[in-house]
């Protein structure tokens, strides 16, 4: 009798977990715009369009795996409800098949409950990266390039694809900033609490003496725009500037002046670009850079936030950072979610989900 409460008491609370998510992602109303979205592409009118349908049909899919996702967890219950019944007519006494599908269950309703994080429409969006070393010096380029490494070993695991489109190095080893592009579901969403300033204390490998040293580099996270989002620029507000590329790229890069920076005037925001051979597609990639930047800009208005993003990048210093890598002590202490770990190597390869869904739970 014990064990047949315990799980009605279950089954009841998670049905309520499940109409609590519905609420929370408006499940009646996706399932009502994606009624909408299959008219549209009924009306024979709309096949002259084919960028709208590509926009349609990318609507569509993310909104039915969203839809899919609670309605595998529906589809669930109601198989353990009705086995429940099952059993309870039978009079069996062994219930752990049911106690195994609640415990799926759990599983289920917690990762959906961690998704409702992603509550912002820029969530899903893909997003792009950057990181630049600030004072420290060369061990700070150094410490830049490491972070690098950490974010792609930790993108890797998650499936995200990655594009560098940008990356200045320093001739005797690390790097001075770097961009990227990441693409995959909710990409900014997992990423956007990273943004921030990550201090790196160690004995320092370019020291003779090995002496302990600080280093600091900033991480900056910003959504990819859609082509629905109009963000005006005029081209009098641009200073454009083209150089050679640095790196890999073959003997065409390092010859002719295909990679751009531009400059947004009234912010002082800068973007670079220089992963393709074409003048014209750097261009391209970094004015739109240069619009996700202002999006965010105008976001962080909106949200009263009155820090100027750039600023955020400037002072890449003591009293500023997010997260301690401590290596000469073995330890990794997150400022804002107060989590604290030795695994330091860990960490370092790319196991960050501790402190990105704390992050996100505590809604930083």
């Amino acid at each position: 009798m014990f064990e047949i409460n315990i799980i009605k008491n279950k089954i009841k609370n998670y049905e309520k977990k499940i109409d609590d998510i519905r609420r929370f992602l408006d499940y009646k109303e996706k399932k009502r715009t994606i009624k909408k979205i299959n008219l549209q592409l009924n009306d024979p009118k709309i096949w002259n369009y084919p960028k709208i349908i590509h926009k349609l049909n990318k609507k569509k899919i993310t909104l039915k795996k969203n839809l899919f996702k609670i309605e595998k967890i529906i589809f669930l219950i109601k198989i353990i409800k009705e086995k429940f019944k099952l059993y309870l007519k039978e009079k069996k006494k062994n219930f752990n098949d049911l106690l195994f599908l609640l415990n799926k269950l759990k599983n289920m309703i917690k990762k959906m409950e961690f998704y409702s994080c992603f509550s912002n429409i820029e969530d899903s969006y893909n997003c792009y990266l950057d990181i630049q070393a600030g004072s420290g010096g060369i061990d700070a380029q150094d410490w830049a390039k490491i972070m690098l490494r950490m974010y792609l070993k930790w993108l890797d695991q998650k499936k995200f694809k990655v594009k560098i489109i940008h990356e200045s190095n320093n001739e005797a080893s690390g790097i001075k900033s770097v961009t990227a592009h990441i693409i995959g579901p909710y990409a900014f969403g997992w990423l956007r609490t990273e943004t921030g300033i990550h201090r790196l204390v160690r004995k320092s490998p370019f020291n003779s003496g090995g002496k302990r040293h600080t280093s600091f580099a900033s991480v900056f996270i910003y959504p990819e725009i859609n082509d629905s989002i109009n963000i005006e620029i005029k081209n009098s507000d641009l200073r454009i500037d083209v150089y050679r590329a640095s790196g890999a790229g073959g003997q065409h890069v390092n010859r002719t002046e295909s990679a751009v920076r531009i400059t947004h005037l009234p912010t002082g925001i800068v973007t670079q670009c220089q992963n393709d051979r074409s003048q014209h597609k750097n261009k391209e990639s970094a004015i739109k850079q240069i619009k996700c930047k202002l999006y965010q800009l105008e976001l962080r208005k909106k949200n009263k936030n009155k820090k100027d993003i750039e600023k955020n990048k400037s002072d890449i210093a003591w009293g500023n950072q997010i997260r301690s890598y401590i290596l000469d002590n073995s330890r990794i202490k997150d400022l804002r979610t107060k989590i604290e770990t030795r695994n330091v190597q860990n960490v370092l390869n790319g196991e960050l989900d501790q402190f990105i869904e704390k992050s996100l739970k505590l809604g930083i």
